[in-house]
C-alpha cells in the first residue's frame, strides 16, 4: 500500500492487481505521478478525488456502489455523505469496501458524519480502515476515532489531514493527524512509506499507521 497524499492510495494485491483510490494528480503541495492501475475507485466527484487522468492502463472505473470484481480484487460501495446534513452542503460520498489477499480494506472517502448502525452493518468486517481525520470538511480526529471504535479494524490509517505539503492553505482547510492518533489511544507508527499487509502480518501491525506520502 502506498499513499500519494490527500485521500489517494494505491493497493497492490499479491497477484499484482493495482487499485488506485481517489486520484488527484496535483493538489496544494502534493504532486502524484501517473500510476498504472487495473481498477480506479472514485468516492465522490470533487477535483481532489476524481482525476482519473492520473491513472494509466486498461483500468476499470468504479464510481458507484455496485459490486465489481477485477481479477483477484472485489469492491463494493456503501452510500454515505460528505457532511452532517444528508449531503445538503457537500453532496454524497461512497465508502468503499475492498477485498484482496484475504483482507478487507475500507476506504471512507470524504466521510463527513458518524456512521449509522445500518451503514456500519453494510460495511461489515474491516481489517484495515482508511479514514479522513482533518475535520472541517470531513470527520475530525475525535469523530474518526469513534469510527475506528465502531468498525474495530486491526489497522487504522489516517488521511485527508494537514501535512507539510499542504502549506499555509492546508492550515485553514485541515487539522493535523495528532488529535486522531491521541483520541484512538492505540499504538502508532509513523513515516511508513510502503505498508505490506496480509492475514499473517495483520496482528503485528495493529494500531494506527501514519503513512509518508509518495510524490513525483
Amino acid at each position: 500500500m502506498q499513499w500519494f497524499g490527500q485521500s489517494c492510495f494505491l493497493l497492490t494485491s499479491a497477484q499484482s492487481t493495482r487499485v488506485l483510490i481517489d486520484p488527484f494528480r496535483r493538489f496544494l503541495g502534493y504532486r502524484m505521478p501517473v500510476v498504472e492501475a487495473d481498477l480506479v475507485a472514485v468516492t465522490h466527484d470533487h477535483r481532489d478525488h476524481n482525476q482519473v487522468k492520473a491513472a494509466s492502463g486498461d483500468f476499470k472505473l468504479v464510481n458507484g456502489p455496485e459490486p465489481a470484481t477485477v481479477k483477484d480484487v472485489s469492491i463494493r460501495g456503501v452510500r454515505t455523505f460528505h457532511d452532517k446534513h444528508q449531503g445538503a452542503k457537500r453532496g454524497s460520498n461512497l465508502v468503499f469496501v475492498i477485498e484482496l489477499d484475504g483482507l478487507v480494506v475500507c476506504h471512507c472517502g470524504d466521510l463527513g458524519h458518524l456512521l449509522t448502525q445500518e451503514q456500519a452493518a453494510a460495511i461489515g468486517r474491516v481489517d484495515v480502515l482508511i479514514v479522513p481525520v482533518g475535520g472541517k470538511m470531513t470527520l475530525g480526529g475525535a469523530e474518526a476515532a469513534q469510527t475506528v471504535a465502531q468498525l474495530k479494524p486491526a489497522v487504522a490509517i489516517p488521511m485527508h489531514y494537514r501535512t507539510k505539503a499542504t502549506g499555509i492553505v492546508g492550515r485553514l482547510l485541515f487539522e493535523p493527524a495528532a488529535p486522531f492518533v491521541e483520541a484512538t489511544g492505540l499504538p502508532a507508527a509513523s513515516g511508513v512509506r510502503t505498508l505490506t499487509l496480509d492475514s499473517a502480518s495483520l496482528d503485528a501491525n495493529r494500531g494506527v499507521v501514519e503513512m509518508a506520502y509518495d510524490s513525483e
